[in-house]
This record gives structure tokens, C-alpha cells and sequence, in this order.
């Protein structure tokens, strides 16, 4: 009985060449259909075709993503339309804007005659879309004031500006579309980038451009130099000496014996001048809350170079005989 032999899973090796035949016809009767096929006219179909704005790009800058195609309707050549349909080799129509900052958008039906002789030999049928949008400005040149970014540095405890921040040059110039010029309302931040400041400041900074205006606006000058004082409020505190005014013989502080303390910073410019001054808690009869027989106590004198002025007790309670 002759030997037969069959493959791992079962199969004799003349079925596995049969089916290999199978194979190969089927697929050469397919590609022959499908080349006769593409061989003929008269097929429709809607492709994404290639476009390229056209514009002045010295005066014009693109705002957003420009569309790259429009969906149209053609008909033509099966192989036309195949190489089309892929977008083999095809040279982009070009959409040509003489002053693209007039408007935001083009209609499609005053390009379906150019752009029909544009895809000969296929015949264009219609443009899908009624319109193509897009934001296209005019490149400006425009001043901005440098401005402090707050969160970009703080003062350390106690510490305040003298004066104004100040900058040199006093003013950048900035390039770039109309619509994001407008945007910046006038001001461009400055970043120091210093935290817990206890030095007058006189540096020069690089300007930072956001990363998302990195490819749309330029700046002159990319440096800019920082300059403000600071100075240091120190804490203190006194014993007030009580003045009373126009109190009647009557009437007397419930507490004749109080202690009355202030605290303070003050300007440590000042503090010579500070200790030349005799600080009273004036109470004032005439000016008593008469609900319910209190007076506010009022510092005298007190100086514009202290804050965070506390004053214990605030209130005093008063007696009456």
C-alpha cells in the first residue's frame, strides 16, 4: 500500500498544493477585475483634496491651524480617481488671498471653476462644503508696558516696596497677529523669579513669550531690566501714657491702674525719628459710645511710617460715681 504522507495538522501535501492554486487563480482573476475595472470611466466618488493657502506672509500670519483639504464630488477615470483618492502626486489647489484679514472664511462656489479645470481630467461634480474657514491677521508692531508678574517673586517678612517698580527700557515692542496683540491689553509680564526678597533689586531679566505665542510674536528687546527698593519694618512696641479729655469729676476709667500697650513696625529708615516722639492713648469723654459706656482708645501722634498698628486694651469701660 503506497506511503501517504500528511502535514501536522492532518493535511496531505497534494491538498496543500491544490489549495495553493485555488489561491493564486482567485487572486489573479481578482487583480484582472480590478484593473479592467479601473480602466474604465465614468465613476463618482468624494475625496479629501489638497489645499494650500496663498498670501502675503510678511504682512500676514496664520492665527490658527489653516485646512489642509476640501471634501469634493468627481468623477473620471477609475485610476484618476484612485490616485486622488490617496492623494498620489497630487500637487495641492492653491486658494490665492489678496487681504485674508478682511473676512474669515471663502465661498466654495467662487472656486468651483478654477478648481474644476484645476482637477483635469477628472470632472469635479461639487464641493461639499459651502465655505472654508480660517483666521488669518496682519502683523503689527505695537508697545507694551512691562508690568511685575506678582506671583513671579515676593518680599520676605516685613518687608515692603520703597516706591514704583522700574524698568529700562520703559516700554517693549512686541510683533505679531492683530488678534493676539490685542489680547495683551496693553501690558507684557516680566517674571523675576525671586522668592523672599530682602535686597534692593537691580537685574536683568529675559522676557518669556508663553509657549502656545512662541511661533507668533517676537519681542524688542528680549531682555529688560528690573529695578525697585525694599526696606525692612521692624517690630516694636510702648507703653502709652493715658490723657484723659473732657472727662466730668464723676466719671471715672474702671480700672484706674490700666496698662495700655502699642505694638508696631516701623519703617526701619525711621527708627531714630521714632524714638523722639512721646506716644499718649488719648480718651476722649465727649466722643464715648453712650450704649454702653466705653471709649475707644486713639493713638496721638501716629506717624504714617508704622503699620499694623495694635493697640491693648482697645477699649476701656468706663465708671460712674
Amino acid at each position: 500500500m503506497p506511503d501517504s504522507k500528511k502535514s501536522s495538522k492532518g493535511i496531505s501535501p497534494k491538498k496543500i498544493s491544490d489549495l495553493k492554486v485555488v489561491v493564486l487563480c482567485v487572486a489573479a482573476a481578482t487583480t484582472f477585475w480590478i484593473l479592467n475595472a479601473l480602466n474604465k470611466d465614468d465613476y463618482n466618488t468624494i475625496v479629501d483634496y489638497p489645499i494650500e493657502f496663498i498670501y502675503n506672509q510678511e504682512s500676514y500670519m496664520a492665527v490658527n491651524r489653516l485646512p489642509s483639504s476640501i471634501q469634493v464630488e468627481i468623477n473620471g477615470n477609475g485610476w484618476d480617481l484612485l490616485r486622488k483618492y490617496f492623494n498620489v502626486n497630487e500637487t495641492p489647489y492653491p486658494v490665492e488671498l489678496e487681504d485674508p484679514a478682511s473676512k474669515d472664511f471663502i465661498l466654495t462656489s467662487d472656486l468651483k471653476r478654477p478648481l474644476g479645470e484645476f482637477l483635469s481630467p477628472t470632472q469635479l461634480i461639487s464641493v461639499l462644503d459651502d465655505s472654508i474657514h480660517y483666521q488669518i491677521d496682519q502683523i503689527q508692531t505695537i508697545e507694551l508696558t512691562p508690568t511685575l508678574d506678582s506671583l513671579s517673586y515676593s518680599l520676605a517678612n516685613n518687608y515692603k516696596l520703597v516706591d514704583e517698580i522700574n524698568f529700562y527700557p520703559e516700554s517693549i515692542s512686541v510683533t505679531g497677529p492683530s488678534s493676539i496683540l490685542s489680547n495683551l491689553e496693553g501690558v507684557f509680564p516680566v517674571s523675576l523669579n525671586q522668592q523672599r526678597i530682602t535686597e534692593n533689586i537691580n537685574e536683568e531679566v529675559s522676557l518669556e513669550i508663553p509657549q502656545e505665542l512662541e511661533e507668533m510674536i517676537t519681542l524688542n528687546p528680549e531682555k529688560i531690566q528690573v529695578q525697585f527698593d525694599v526696606v525692612a519694618f521692624l517690630e516694636g512696641n510702648k507703653r502709652l501714657k493715658v490723657k484723659k479729655i473732657n472727662f466730668p469729676r464723676t466719671v471715672t476709667l474702671e480700672n484706674e491702674e490700666v496698662t495700655i500697650m502699642m505694638s508696631y513696625l516701623v519703617d526701619e529708615r525711621k527708627v531714630d525719628e521714632l524714638k523722639e516722639l512721646e506716644f499718649e492713648a488719648v480718651l476722649d469723654y465727649s466722643k464715648r459710645n453712650r450704649e454702653d459706656s466705653t471709649i475707644n482708645v486713639v493713638v496721638n501722634p501716629l506717624p504714617s511710617y508704622l503699620e499694623q498698628v495694635v493697640v491693648l486694651p482697645e477699649i476701656i469701660k468706663l465708671n460712674y460715681e
